[in-house]
């Protein structure tokens, strides 16, 4: 366990990217100084991220341009999950004939793999063993499915084609939306209700707000009571809380107060924060806790 603490305690924090650090090319007024300033008191800083577009050694390379010393090994993202998560159920229906899918015949590992995402997500897939295909009619045995900005209807339309013929559907992430400079974008779970419109059916996903990749991060650095930051109740926080650690809002991405205040009890944080700056403060003073906010009024 590291020895240095701050907010409350915590051992590390476990922060996510797009709307907590930076929308778009845009670093969030206060967050760069926050991130050096934590690093300066030995406090370690892993990254969370559901972006499947870029490996963990790019994502560093733009910190990097905001004035962050980031390296790869403290990116932890959906994308390698995703690729895990279709090892694990192309593995699965190898062994079980009774698995979905499998009524023609089982078929071992590598598989046909078609990739609807990133270069870098169709190396991993490459790099897994895996055939990479680009349509239905290549008969793939699965579908993975991570965002990127040059999807295509036709990419969806294959991958609606093959997921109607029996292929395994798994997506990286279900964000349905993306922080921008600009504003709020359709992130990779809008372009899965396309496909999931067109199919009738779900895939099974890897990133947040499954709780692997909060559990990862901290076995990385050795951490017992790490603190996750992030700017969505229905990934960051869910997730953290799934994973059994304390959790903070920060509210300059997609989620408000008023959204963390109506949210069912397991996507509440427990702390609600204007940014990262917060994490500077002494969180029983500053910082407004969840005790804090559901204790009965007189």
């Amino acid at each position: 366990m590291t020895e240095a603490v701050f907010f409350g305690g915590h051992d590390a924090v476990l922060c996510d990217l797009d709307g907590v650090v930076y929308a778009g090319t845009e670093a969030i007024d206060g967050a760069v100084p926050t991130l050096r300033e934590l690093g300066r008191r030995g406090v370690p800083v892993v990254y969370v991220t559901n972006n499947a577009s870029r490996s963990p050694e790019s994502v560093a390379d733009h910190l990097l341009g905001f004035g962050l010393e980031v390296t790869g090994d403290q990116v932890f993202g959906s994308a390698a999950a995703g690729v895990a998560l279709l090892n694990q159920e192309l593995s699965r229906t190898a062994t079980d004939p009774s698995a979905d899918g499998a009524s023609s015949g089982v078929r071992p590992v590598p598989a046909r793999v078609l990739v609807v995402g990133s270069d870098y997500l169709c190396g991993l897939v490459s790099g897994a063993g895996h055939e990479v295909v680009t349509t239905a009619a290549e008969r793939p045995d699965a579908v993975i499915q991570g965002f990127d900005p040059s999807v295509s209807w036709t990419d969806l339309a294959q991958a609606s084609y093959a997921v109607n013929g029996g292929a395994r559907w798994i997506a990286t992430n279900t964000d349905l939306t993306i922080p921008r400079a600009e504003g709020i974008s359709p992130g990779n779970g809008a372009l899965i209700e396309a496909v999931s419109r067109a199919t009738g059916t779900r895939p099974l996903a890897a990133g947040k707000p499954e709780p692997v990749l909060f559990r990862l991060a901290a076995q990385a650095v050795g951490a017992r009571n790490p603190l996750v930051v992030g700017d969505r109740l229905d990934t960051d926080i869910l997730g953290g809380n799934r994973a059994g650690f304390d959790t903070a809002l920060v509210l300059t991405g997609v989620d408000t107060e008023a959204n963390a205040a109506a949210a069912p009890a397991d996507h509440q944080p427990t702390w609600t924060i204007p940014s990262l700056r917060m994490l500077l403060a002494d969180s029983t003073v500053e910082a407004r806790s969840r005790e804090a906010q559901e204790e009965p009024q007189p």
